[in-house]
């Protein structure tokens, strides 16, 4: 089977653009109406399938709008393309793939066939914190900025030359994961991604490739990554904590149980005599940790039980965490 691109010999620069989503959740979602509602033809939508929770936005909306839906885990096989997949896309004629928020690793038979090859949506400044967990590492690793990236992907983690990129948008000692996507980079990245579209399609857009300083690889945070080394003292504790809220939830075993932490803030930087786990005090405002060089303030905790308010957990003060 010889898989060739789309006919592209129609196209003039300014007309509603053919495009292809990769995406998921409510960011895809609202890319993905954003662009239908600009005039352009949304030709095929590719959302994971459900893991068991709730319907997917994306894939929600596609079928209440009558676009095409794949669900698919991925697009290759032991490395290479799977042809039949490859076949399927290009039948859709895409002029444009646009990625506004895909965990799925593209083969280049994909990404590189239509027209305008594809966009993608990252949250940080790249090319520093590359990878799928960015949001997380910006606020673990302790950066003052953030922002956003729209770029051409390529055959590497997030190292395709760029689109835009805006930044300034200060990463506060309270930030979580949520409140920096939700309340920050995901008004911007919506309109970042409708904008440069825009540009594509009128023939203004132009690409500069990332620069090499200051690059950077983060994994994805799992379990493992999420768990708390009580070592760490009590600034990188809280930018852990809050870095893994609201999900995986950072972690520790109490009494054989994982018990994870949310609605993380230092209440202290001053060091007492209890060991490093320990619950110092509770009440309304939360539970009060020991930790290496202070005390931090915990809201909210999740176990067996579900998710509940500190106060009605459970925990008392000189239970211990490991």
């Amino acid at each position: 089977m010889v898989l060739k691109r789309a006919d592209w010999t129609w196209y003039r620069p300014g007309m509603p653009l053919r495009i292809a989503i990769f995406g998921q959740a409510p960011f895809g979602r609202d890319v993905t109406t954003r662009l239908a509602a600009a005039g352009h033809e949304i030709v095929g939508v590719h959302v994971p399938p459900d893991g068991g929770g709730r319907p997917d936005p994306l894939a929600a909306e596609a079928e209440e709008q009558g676009w095409p839906l794949f669900r698919y885990k991925g697009y290759r096989r032991k490395g290479e393309a799977i042809a039949e997949r490859v076949e399927e896309y290009l039948a859709l004629g895409a002029d444009l793939n646009v990625l506004p928020f895909t965990t799925v690793i593209l083969p280049p038979e994909i990404v590189d066939a239509p027209r305008h090859r594809s966009v993608c949506f990252h949250p940080s400044l790249l090319p520093a914190f590359r990878g799928g967990a960015a949001l997380a590492w910006q606020i673990m690793e302790g950066a003052s900025e953030s922002g956003i990236s729209i770029f051409q992907p390529d055959e590497g983690v997030d190292t395709g030359p760029l689109y835009r990129q805006v930044g300034g948008v200060r990463i506060e000692p309270t930030d979580t994961m949520a409140s920096l996507y939700f309340d920050k980079l995901y008004p911007m990245g919506v309109e970042g991604m409708v904008d440069v579209v825009a540009e594509i399609d009128a023939g203004t857009a132009r690409l500069e490739a990332q620069r090499s300083e200051g690059a950077s690889f983060q994994g994805l945070v799992d379990d493992a990554a999420a768990r708390i080394d009580w070592a760490q003292d009590v600034t990188r504790l809280d930018r852990h904590i809050r870095a893994c809220d609201p999900g995986p939830g950072a972690w520790a075993e109490l009494a054989g149980e994982t018990i994870r932490l949310f609605g993380c803030r230092i209440e202290s930087t001053e060091g007492g005599v209890d060991a490093p786990g320990t619950v110092v005090g509770i009440d309304e405002s939360g539970l009060a940790l020991a930790v290496e060089g202070g005390v931090l303030r915990i809201k909210k905790v999740r176990g067996s039980a579900g998710k509940v308010v500190a106060s009605e957990s459970g925990l008392k003060p000189g239970d211990r965490f490991q």
